[in-house]
């Protein structure tokens, strides 16, 4: 299979997971999937400073600027792995 079969299977299986990730690891996912889909961050960041939920999402996205699309496909499909495990 390609990258991004793998990376859909790879979506599908993490909403299947027998156990509830830990917050910071839904973070990774949600930013390795942010990245992999959108490229670099696009938005702006949260204005209410106790939204601290969007801006922990925002943060975790950031970080990831510069990462290809293809290497965040990879961590991501790597992680739902290790978390399937």
């Amino acid at each position: 299979m390609d990258l991004t079969s793998l990376f859909e299977k790879a979506v599908s299986d993490s909403k299947n997971l027998s156990d509830r990730p830990s917050n910071d690891t839904l973070l990774q996912l949600y930013s390795f999937y942010k990245q992999a889909t959108e490229g670099d961050i696009n938005i702006d960041p949260p204005a209410n400073p106790f939204d601290f939920v969007s801006k922990a999402k925002y943060e975790a996205w950031a970080g990831l600027k510069g990462k290809t699309k293809e290497a965040a496909m990879k961590e991501y499909i790597d992680l739902v792995e290790k978390l399937k495990n």
